[in-house]
């Protein structure tokens, strides 16, 4: 393990930082939309029942090593009314300490030397990273035009090898999104191959114009290969507390737990007991959110669309996924629009090989300072397009 860590190339969000960091030292003023760090309040009725939990007793003692049963009640309670999925509490969930835990800990329960994760092309830096650590090889599945995947560039011997599938819709960081016909489709492959098809679900509540984010649960049959990871982050302004969850397969999700049990003690009951409040609050906490996004991603498109920049406001997410003026590469893109109108963005190439050439920026700002970035990246990149 120390050896494949040290193989790995050091994570570009650290490297990041450090420009950030640097620009900083010398007094520059940045607008940061880099990392999709939520700039929102926790919800107050959150923030109450971690006051009020806080305060109690049993907060002393260890977790429950699956899951607290207020927050089994909870996501079980969410997963009804909001995608019409039952589940048993007991063996189809388990709580994590943010879903990124979750998706790196599965890959590892799962995936040994000799074995295939299948990864989408531009992806979330865990999925592959998660593969490496576990000695495993990624194998990258390129998109199609329409954002699904490209199912039919997997040869038969790595659909043989592979213990792992993993899609992410609403995607980060490229927006995409999918029908749950779709999904049936990769249910069908993963059935047919034998493969746990880990659905990332990040993002199921920030979406727009009418949008519904499905989830794969919803696809009759699923849970026979599927599990799906939900988490607070996003949703409900609360990536600092680390409350998330998995359901679905649920020899799957046992495996999980006997991973985790070997190196840890379940998830923060604070973080749970604050995570059920959220889930049980779904329906008043998100639609605010929601708002807040909708004026951002709006204000964004319009003065990038204004400035003759075209762009498209994406459905769902918190980003922009962008190309690259064809005068610079990922990083000379970023030092410019840092040194010259400090803005902060991440590159493509934070997301894998396939996105070099990209830029993701990200809704963590009022509109106000998002039009600011928007005549920031037009000014910059109005020589090199």
């Amino acid at each position: 393990m120390s050896a494949t860590l040290d193989s790995i190339p050091p994570y570009v969000f650290y490297e990041l930082d450090d420009r950030r960091a640097a620009a900083r030292a010398v007094g520059k003023t940045l607008i940061d939309v880099g990392i999709g760090s939520p700039d929102g309040p926790i919800p107050a009725v959150v923030i109450e029942a971690m006051q009020r939990v806080a305060a109690e007793r049993p907060l002393s003692g260890y977790p429950y090593f699956r899951a607290h049963p207020a927050f089994q009640c909870a996501v079980a309670g969410y997963l009804e009314r909001r995608f019409g999925v039952t589940i048993e509490p007991a063996t189809e969930m388990l709580a994590l300490a943010g879903s990124k835990e979750g998706i790196a800990e599965l890959i590892l329960a799962h995936a040994k030397p000799g074995d295939v994760v299948l990864v989408p092309e531009v992806y979330y830096p865990v999925y592959a990273r998660a593969t490496l650590l576990a000695g495993a090889e990624p194998v990258f599945v390129p998109f199609l035009p329409d954002g699904r995947l490209d199912l039919d560039a997997i040869t038969p011997q790595q659909a043989q090898r592979a213990r792992v599938m993993i899609v992410n819709y609403p995607g980060n960081p490229t927006t995409s999104s999918v029908s749950l016909d779709e999904l049936a489709r990769y249910v069908e492959f993963a059935t047919a191959h034998d493969i746990v098809l880990l659905s990332d679900l990040a993002y199921s509540e920030l979406s727009f114009d009418g949008y519904a984010v499905p989830s794969v649960l919803q696809v009759p049959g699923a849970k026979a290969v599927a599990v799906e990871l939900h988490t607070c982050s996003k949703s409900f302004n609360m990536a600092g507390v680390r409350s998330a969850f998995i359901a679905g397969n649920r020899a799957a999700i046992a495996r999980l737990d006997a991973y985790r049990a070997n190196i840890g003690y379940g998830a923060s009951t604070l973080a749970q007991l604050a995570g059920a409040t959220a889930f049980d609050n779904a329906e008043q906490i998100v639609p605010p959110i929601v708002a807040e996004y909708r004026v951002r991603r709006d204000a964004f498109a319009a003065a990038m669309n204004a400035g003759g920049w075209a762009v498209t406001a994406p459905r769902a997410t918190m980003y922009f996924w962008l190309d690259v003026p064809e005068a610079y590469d990922d990083w000379a893109w970023v030092d410019a629009l840092i040194a010259g109108p400090g803005v902060v963005v991440t590159p493509g190439m934070a997301f894998g090989a396939a996105g070099k050439g990209k830029f993701r920026v990200s809704l963590v700002q009022g509109a106000d300072r998002l039009r600011e970035a928007a005549a920031g990246i037009l000014g910059v990149g109005s020589g090199g397009r």
